[in-house]
């Protein structure tokens, strides 16, 4: 009899090292084992109990530092939002621009079957699209007569590149920072700042590009006036837009 019982005792200490833990060693602490099983039994039993509350405190710990984690990168967006918005308080045609760029993009993205955190993470980096122009000079936020001198736009061609440096140490926007780098390429190579082509230009850099031109054909701006939804469907899809608007 106690030999059944300590070949019951070896199975479910091997159990135990496999990390299935039961209440099979519970029959063994009752009054009918015999000694030293009961007691080999007691002491398992007593460590399991401790293993899986220290497992259920190291899973709230976890939980709790995950949800730390996320308020802390809701704190950083929040702020670098902020950032965004006073960037668009600087001229008055882009007020609004990159919340509406940003929930934009997250609708396309999400008509297009994205999962949510990939929704998530365009509809941020349309949101931060144009954080780049943060450093720009006022005169650049000017209207220009005619066609806009050299000096400027190879100025604005760089806020892709400039904008992805900054929040490049923000590892949790993960591939935004490539959408947010390349929403200004174009799928026939002409456009910056790499002159990328269409297999080579990120998906979520697509979609912002797409959301950016809709959001400046369908708004007043210093070269146009806003026109329809409609109107501003149909550039797209005739693929002019990359080529006529400027955001």
């Amino acid at each position: 009899m106690i030999l059944d019982k300590l070949n019951r005792l070896i199975e479910i200490v091997a159990d135990v090292t496999e990390g299935r833990y039961t209440g099979a060693i519970m029959e063994l602490t009752g009054q009918y084992t015999e000694e030293p099983v009961r007691t080999i039994a007691e002491a398992i039993g007593s460590m399991m109990a401790k293993v899986e509350a220290r497992q259920r405190h190291l899973e709230i710990l976890s939980t709790q530092i995950e949800e730390a984690n996320q308020r802390a990168r809701n704190n950083v967006i929040a702020t670098v939002t902020t950032m965004a918005k006073a960037l668009a308080a600087r001229d008055a045609y882009t007020v609004g621009h990159a919340e509406r760029v940003g929930q934009i993009a997250g609708l396309i993205a999400a008509e297009l079957g994205l999962s949510e955190e990939d929704t998530k993470l365009v509809q941020v980096a349309g949101l931060l699209h144009d954080i780049g122009k943060i450093g720009f000079p006022d005169y650049l936020f000017l209207p220009h007569e005619g066609n806009t001198p050299a000096e400027i736009i190879q100025e604005i061609t760089r806020h892709p590149t400039t904008g992805a440096e900054i929040l490049k140490d923000l590892d949790f926007l993960g591939d935004a920072l490539s959408y947010i780098r390349y929403h200004h390429e174009r799928p026939d190579g002409l456009g910056y700042p790499e002159r990328r082509k269409d297999p080579d230009i990120p998906l979520g850099a697509k979609i912002i590009a797409a959301a950016d031109a809709f959001d400046a054909i369908t708004t007043d701006r210093p070269y146009q006036k806003a026109r329809s939804f409609q109107v501003a469907l149909g550039i797209l899809k005739e693929g002019s837009g990359a080529r006529t608007i400027s955001a």
